[in-house]
Protein backbone atom coordinates (compact mmCIF):
# COMPACT_ATOMS: atom_id res chain seq x y z
CA UNK A 1 0.00 0.00 0.00
CA UNK A 2 1.51 3.05 -0.64
CA UNK A 3 1.31 5.54 2.07
CA UNK A 4 2.81 8.78 0.71
CA UNK A 5 0.42 11.67 1.10
CA UNK A 6 -1.77 12.63 -1.95
CA UNK A 7 -0.74 16.70 -1.23
CA UNK A 8 -0.23 16.58 -5.71
CA UNK A 9 -4.00 17.90 -5.86
CA UNK A 10 -3.11 20.94 -3.59
CA UNK A 11 -0.06 22.12 -5.18
CA UNK A 12 -2.05 25.55 -5.81
CA UNK A 13 -2.07 25.55 -2.64
CA UNK A 14 1.69 26.97 -3.25
CA UNK A 15 0.94 29.49 -5.88
CA UNK A 16 -1.47 31.23 -3.25
CA UNK A 17 -0.02 35.12 -0.98
CA UNK A 18 -2.02 33.38 1.97
CA UNK A 19 -0.38 31.20 4.26
CA UNK A 20 -1.81 27.42 4.47
CA UNK A 21 -1.22 24.87 6.53
CA UNK A 22 -2.78 21.29 6.94
CA UNK A 23 -2.59 18.81 9.38
CA UNK A 24 -3.93 15.59 10.23
CA UNK A 25 -6.27 14.79 13.03
CA UNK A 26 -3.68 14.78 15.40
CA UNK A 27 -3.12 18.23 14.77
CA UNK A 28 0.58 17.26 13.28
CA UNK A 29 1.57 19.53 10.35
CA UNK A 30 1.68 17.35 6.75
CA UNK A 31 2.16 20.63 4.54
CA UNK A 32 3.04 23.93 4.81
CA UNK A 33 3.33 26.47 1.76
CA UNK A 34 5.77 28.88 0.70
CA UNK A 35 3.89 31.74 2.27
CA UNK A 36 3.43 30.61 5.80
CA UNK A 37 7.53 29.29 5.60
CA UNK A 38 7.62 33.46 5.11
CA UNK A 39 5.42 34.78 7.44
CA UNK A 40 6.07 32.24 10.41
CA UNK A 41 10.25 32.44 8.97
CA UNK A 42 10.94 28.69 9.59
CA UNK A 43 11.28 26.17 6.65
CA UNK A 44 8.47 23.61 5.81
CA UNK A 45 11.57 20.63 6.47
CA UNK A 46 11.97 21.92 10.17
CA UNK A 47 7.85 21.42 10.50
CA UNK A 48 6.47 18.68 9.10
CA UNK A 49 5.70 15.80 11.28
CA UNK A 50 5.67 17.79 14.08
CA UNK A 51 2.31 19.12 16.08
CA UNK A 52 0.95 22.58 15.38
CA UNK A 53 1.07 24.38 18.16
CA UNK A 54 5.36 24.26 17.68
CA UNK A 55 4.39 26.80 14.80
CA UNK A 56 1.21 28.80 16.30
CA UNK A 57 1.87 28.37 19.81
CA UNK A 58 -1.55 27.23 21.88
CA UNK A 59 -4.35 30.34 21.24
CA UNK A 60 -7.33 29.16 23.31
CA UNK A 61 -10.07 30.72 20.48
CA UNK A 62 -7.67 28.50 17.89
CA UNK A 63 -7.73 25.44 19.85
CA UNK A 64 -11.65 25.79 20.21
CA UNK A 65 -12.30 25.84 16.71
CA UNK A 66 -9.60 23.20 15.85
CA UNK A 67 -10.98 20.88 18.01
CA UNK A 68 -14.82 22.14 16.82
CA UNK A 69 -13.83 21.58 13.02
CA UNK A 70 -12.59 17.75 14.08
CA UNK A 71 -15.50 16.76 15.64
CA UNK A 72 -18.31 18.31 13.97
CA UNK A 73 -16.76 18.86 10.43
CA UNK A 74 -17.60 22.73 10.53
CA UNK A 75 -15.62 25.66 9.22
CA UNK A 76 -14.68 28.53 11.34
CA UNK A 77 -13.04 31.83 10.87
CA UNK A 78 -11.92 33.79 14.20
CA UNK A 79 -10.15 37.40 13.81
CA UNK A 80 -7.65 39.11 15.58
CA UNK A 81 -6.46 35.79 16.76
CA UNK A 82 -3.03 36.09 18.66
CA UNK A 83 -0.61 33.87 17.72
CA UNK A 84 3.13 33.40 18.97
CA UNK A 85 5.58 31.46 16.65
CA UNK A 86 8.49 32.26 18.88
CA UNK A 87 9.13 33.47 22.72
CA UNK A 88 9.81 36.60 21.71
CA UNK A 89 7.59 37.08 18.60
CA UNK A 90 3.61 38.06 18.30
CA UNK A 91 1.44 38.23 15.40
CA UNK A 92 -2.25 39.01 15.31
CA UNK A 93 -3.56 37.05 12.53
CA UNK A 94 -7.29 36.36 11.01
CA UNK A 95 -7.52 32.39 10.92
CA UNK A 96 -9.78 30.21 8.78
CA UNK A 97 -9.80 26.54 9.42
CA UNK A 98 -11.57 24.28 6.80
CA UNK A 99 -12.58 20.53 7.52
CA UNK A 100 -10.67 18.12 4.17
CA UNK A 101 -10.11 14.61 3.40
CA UNK A 102 -6.85 14.83 1.71
CA UNK A 103 -4.52 11.78 2.58
CA UNK A 104 -3.81 12.08 6.28
CA UNK A 105 -5.02 15.70 6.03
CA UNK A 106 -8.22 16.72 8.00
CA UNK A 107 -7.81 20.47 8.32
CA UNK A 108 -6.74 23.40 6.07
CA UNK A 109 -5.88 26.41 8.10
CA UNK A 110 -5.22 29.57 6.42
CA UNK A 111 -3.83 32.50 8.51
CA UNK A 112 -3.62 36.11 7.31
CA UNK A 113 -2.03 38.59 9.33
CA UNK A 114 -3.39 41.71 10.18
CA UNK A 115 -0.65 43.25 12.40
CA UNK A 116 -0.22 46.02 9.53
CA UNK A 117 -3.48 47.13 9.51
CA UNK A 118 -3.55 46.74 13.70
CA UNK A 119 -0.50 49.09 13.55
CA UNK A 120 -1.51 51.75 11.31
CA UNK A 121 -5.26 52.16 13.25
CA UNK A 122 -3.00 52.07 16.35
CA UNK A 123 -0.80 54.66 15.31
CA UNK A 124 -3.45 57.32 14.02
CA UNK A 125 -5.29 56.37 17.07
CA UNK A 126 -1.95 57.83 19.55
CA UNK A 127 -1.77 60.74 16.33
CA UNK A 128 -5.00 61.93 17.52
CA UNK A 129 -4.15 61.24 21.32
CA UNK A 130 -1.00 63.12 20.87
CA UNK A 131 -2.14 66.54 19.00
CA UNK A 132 -4.55 66.42 21.86
CA UNK A 133 -2.32 66.23 24.39
CA UNK A 134 -0.24 68.68 22.75
CA UNK A 135 -3.57 71.44 22.63
CA UNK A 136 -4.32 70.69 26.23
CA UNK A 137 -0.90 71.11 27.56
CA UNK A 138 0.42 73.88 25.93
CA UNK A 139 -3.23 75.85 26.51
CA UNK A 140 -2.54 74.44 30.28
CA UNK A 141 1.12 75.85 30.23
CA UNK A 142 0.12 79.02 29.14
CA UNK A 143 -2.60 79.17 31.64
CA UNK A 144 -0.44 78.70 34.82
CA UNK A 145 2.55 80.47 33.50
CA UNK A 146 1.60 84.27 33.81
CA UNK A 147 -0.06 83.89 37.14
CA UNK A 148 3.14 82.48 38.02
CA UNK A 149 5.05 85.70 37.22
CA UNK A 150 3.12 87.34 39.75
CA UNK A 151 3.14 85.12 42.75
CA UNK A 152 6.88 85.02 42.30
CA UNK A 153 6.90 89.04 41.98
CA UNK A 154 4.30 89.33 44.95
CA UNK A 155 6.85 86.95 47.52
CA UNK A 156 10.14 88.93 46.42
CA UNK A 157 8.51 92.38 47.11
CA UNK A 158 6.88 90.71 50.13
CA UNK A 159 10.27 89.49 51.39
CA UNK A 160 11.40 92.74 51.34
CA UNK A 161 9.05 94.35 53.75
CA UNK A 162 9.65 91.31 56.32
CA UNK A 163 12.12 91.74 59.02
CA UNK A 164 11.76 87.97 60.67
CA UNK A 165 14.17 85.68 58.74
CA UNK A 166 11.75 82.58 59.76
CA UNK A 167 9.28 84.47 57.94
CA UNK A 168 11.34 84.86 54.64
CA UNK A 169 12.33 81.04 54.92
CA UNK A 170 8.42 81.16 53.77
CA UNK A 171 8.71 83.42 50.80
CA UNK A 172 12.08 81.72 49.99
CA UNK A 173 9.83 78.58 49.41
CA UNK A 174 6.97 80.14 47.18
CA UNK A 175 9.83 81.74 45.00
CA UNK A 176 11.49 78.65 44.42
CA UNK A 177 8.13 76.20 44.00
CA UNK A 178 7.12 78.97 41.90
CA UNK A 179 10.20 79.04 39.48
CA UNK A 180 10.21 75.26 39.30
CA UNK A 181 6.76 75.24 38.16
CA UNK A 182 7.98 77.86 35.64
CA UNK A 183 10.79 75.37 34.48
CA UNK A 184 8.03 72.74 34.05
CA UNK A 185 6.01 75.15 32.07
CA UNK A 186 8.88 75.73 30.07
CA UNK A 187 9.56 72.12 29.28
CA UNK A 188 6.51 71.56 28.21
CA UNK A 189 6.10 74.42 25.72
CA UNK A 190 9.93 73.33 24.22
CA UNK A 191 8.45 70.38 22.90
CA UNK A 192 6.17 72.72 20.77
CA UNK A 193 9.16 74.30 19.17
CA UNK A 194 9.86 74.22 15.28
CA UNK A 195 12.26 71.56 14.03
CA UNK A 196 16.32 72.76 12.66
CA UNK A 197 17.06 69.60 10.59
CA UNK A 198 20.33 69.01 9.50
CA UNK A 199 22.17 65.13 8.52
CA UNK A 200 22.80 63.66 11.74
CA UNK A 201 24.42 60.84 12.79
CA UNK A 202 22.07 58.84 15.45
CA UNK A 203 25.52 56.80 16.96
CA UNK A 204 27.23 60.38 17.43
CA UNK A 205 23.62 61.24 19.12
CA UNK A 206 23.68 58.01 20.72
CA UNK A 207 27.19 58.33 22.31
CA UNK A 208 26.41 61.87 23.62
CA UNK A 209 23.27 60.16 25.28
CA UNK A 210 25.72 57.35 27.08
CA UNK A 211 28.07 60.22 28.41
CA UNK A 212 24.97 61.95 30.04
CA UNK A 213 23.89 58.85 31.75
CA UNK A 214 27.19 57.60 32.53
CA UNK A 215 27.50 61.26 33.87
CA UNK A 216 24.31 60.74 36.18
CA UNK A 217 24.25 57.17 36.73
CA UNK A 218 27.63 55.55 37.50
CA UNK A 219 26.10 52.48 38.46
CA UNK A 220 24.09 52.34 35.40
CA UNK A 221 25.76 50.10 32.58
CA UNK A 222 25.19 51.08 28.61
CA UNK A 223 25.92 48.60 26.29
CA UNK A 224 26.27 49.49 22.78
CA UNK A 225 24.77 47.22 19.88
CA UNK A 226 25.30 49.48 16.79
CA UNK A 227 24.85 48.46 13.10
CA UNK A 228 27.91 50.83 11.85
CA UNK A 229 26.58 50.48 8.20
CA UNK A 230 23.07 52.72 8.58
CA UNK A 231 23.08 56.36 6.97
CA UNK A 232 22.86 59.63 8.29
CA UNK A 233 19.19 60.62 8.92
CA UNK A 234 17.48 63.81 8.72
CA UNK A 235 16.41 65.07 11.65
CA UNK A 236 16.53 68.14 14.70
CA UNK A 237 19.78 66.82 16.87
CA UNK A 238 18.93 68.48 19.83
CA UNK A 239 15.43 66.97 19.41
CA UNK A 240 16.64 64.08 18.82
CA UNK A 241 19.32 63.71 22.12
CA UNK A 242 16.80 65.02 24.10
CA UNK A 243 14.06 62.07 23.46
CA UNK A 244 16.50 59.38 23.64
CA UNK A 245 17.94 61.31 27.02
CA UNK A 246 14.27 61.19 28.42
CA UNK A 247 13.89 57.75 27.56
CA UNK A 248 17.15 56.44 28.81
CA UNK A 249 16.84 58.66 31.74
CA UNK A 250 13.34 57.07 32.67
CA UNK A 251 15.30 53.91 32.48
CA UNK A 252 17.87 54.35 35.00
CA UNK A 253 15.23 56.17 37.80
CA UNK A 254 13.23 53.02 37.52
CA UNK A 255 16.63 50.37 37.87
CA UNK A 256 17.17 53.38 41.01
CA UNK A 257 20.48 53.63 39.39
CA UNK A 258 21.60 50.27 38.53
CA UNK A 259 21.56 48.16 35.65
CA UNK A 260 22.05 47.70 32.31
CA UNK A 261 20.42 49.66 29.31
CA UNK A 262 21.33 48.54 25.54
CA UNK A 263 21.21 51.26 22.69
CA UNK A 264 20.56 48.82 19.59
CA UNK A 265 19.99 49.96 15.93
CA UNK A 266 19.15 48.16 12.67
CA UNK A 267 17.77 48.73 9.14
CA UNK A 268 13.82 48.07 9.11
CA UNK A 269 12.89 47.60 5.46
CA UNK A 270 9.59 48.58 3.92
CA UNK A 271 7.54 49.90 6.63
CA UNK A 272 4.93 52.26 7.05
CA UNK A 273 5.13 55.45 9.22
CA UNK A 274 2.64 58.02 9.59
CA UNK A 275 0.70 56.68 6.70
CA UNK A 276 4.02 56.78 4.61
CA UNK A 277 5.36 53.61 2.84
CA UNK A 278 9.27 54.26 3.46
CA UNK A 279 11.60 51.55 1.64
CA UNK A 280 14.18 51.71 4.23
CA UNK A 281 14.03 52.91 8.07
CA UNK A 282 16.14 53.17 11.41
CA UNK A 283 14.95 51.16 14.33
CA UNK A 284 16.68 51.95 17.61
CA UNK A 285 15.85 50.00 20.69
CA UNK A 286 16.57 51.42 24.23
CA UNK A 287 16.45 48.21 26.08
CA UNK A 288 16.78 48.13 30.02
CA UNK A 289 16.92 44.88 32.52
CA UNK A 290 14.35 46.97 35.41
CA UNK A 291 11.68 46.41 37.07
CA UNK A 292 9.17 46.95 33.53
CA UNK A 293 6.32 49.41 33.59
CA UNK A 294 3.27 48.71 35.86
CA UNK A 295 0.79 47.18 34.39
CA UNK A 296 -2.03 50.00 35.46
CA UNK A 297 -0.15 52.79 33.57
CA UNK A 298 0.93 50.64 30.62
CA UNK A 299 -1.64 51.51 28.03
CA UNK A 300 -0.76 55.35 29.61
CA UNK A 301 2.50 55.88 29.48
CA UNK A 302 3.50 58.16 27.26
CA UNK A 303 0.33 60.81 28.22
CA UNK A 304 1.55 63.75 30.09
CA UNK A 305 1.74 63.75 33.74
CA UNK A 306 1.84 60.04 34.08
CA UNK A 307 4.63 58.81 35.95
CA UNK A 308 4.99 55.29 37.41
CA UNK A 309 7.69 57.25 40.13
CA UNK A 310 6.46 59.03 43.41
CA UNK A 311 8.05 62.47 42.30
CA UNK A 312 8.04 61.83 38.83
CA UNK A 313 6.91 65.04 36.47
CA UNK A 314 4.98 62.30 33.14
CA UNK A 315 6.90 64.56 31.08
CA UNK A 316 9.93 62.84 29.74
CA UNK A 317 8.18 60.01 27.76
CA UNK A 318 5.28 62.53 26.36
CA UNK A 319 7.85 64.88 25.14
CA UNK A 320 10.35 62.29 23.20
CA UNK A 321 6.90 60.94 21.76
CA UNK A 322 6.41 64.02 20.72
CA UNK A 323 9.81 64.60 19.25
CA UNK A 324 10.02 61.26 17.36
CA UNK A 325 6.38 62.26 15.68
CA UNK A 326 7.71 65.11 14.71
CA UNK A 327 10.25 63.57 12.60
CA UNK A 328 7.81 61.41 10.87
CA UNK A 329 9.09 58.47 13.26
CA UNK A 330 6.65 56.75 15.47
CA UNK A 331 7.72 54.87 19.17
CA UNK A 332 6.47 51.91 21.35
CA UNK A 333 7.03 49.85 24.37
CA UNK A 334 7.31 46.08 25.36
CA UNK A 335 7.39 45.91 29.12
CA UNK A 336 7.98 42.76 31.35
CA UNK A 337 9.78 42.29 34.41
CA UNK A 338 13.89 42.06 33.75
CA UNK A 339 13.01 43.96 30.34
CA UNK A 340 11.63 46.61 28.92
CA UNK A 341 12.37 47.91 25.04
CA UNK A 342 11.28 51.36 23.78
CA UNK A 343 11.27 50.96 19.92
CA UNK A 344 12.08 54.02 18.06
CA UNK A 345 11.27 53.68 14.14
CA UNK A 346 12.87 56.88 12.37
CA UNK A 347 12.85 57.44 8.13
CA UNK A 348 16.48 57.08 7.14
CA UNK A 349 15.46 58.44 3.38
CA UNK A 350 12.94 61.80 3.97
CA UNK A 351 12.46 63.55 0.52
CA UNK A 352 11.29 66.83 0.17
CA UNK A 353 7.78 65.86 -0.55
CA UNK A 354 7.82 64.61 2.81
CA UNK A 355 9.38 67.03 4.81
CA UNK A 356 6.67 69.61 3.74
Amino acid sequence: MNTAEPFNAFSGLDLLSSAVVLVDAGLVIRHVNPAAENLFEVSSRQLLGHPLHRLVGKPAALAAALDNALKNNWSYTGNNILIEPAPERQLHADCTVTPIEAGNARLLIEVRPIDQQLRAAREEQLAQQQQANRELVRNLAHEIKNPLGGIRGSAQLLERELDSEPLKEYTQVIIEEADRLQDLMQRLLSSHRTMQPALVNIHEILERVRRLIHAEYHDVSVRRDYDTSLPDITGDREQLIQAILNISRNAAQAMLGKGEIIFRTRAARKVTLAKKHHELALELQVIDNGPGIPDEIRDKIFYPLVSGREKGSGLGLTIAQSFVQQHGGTIEVSSRPGRTCFSLMLPLVRTKKEET
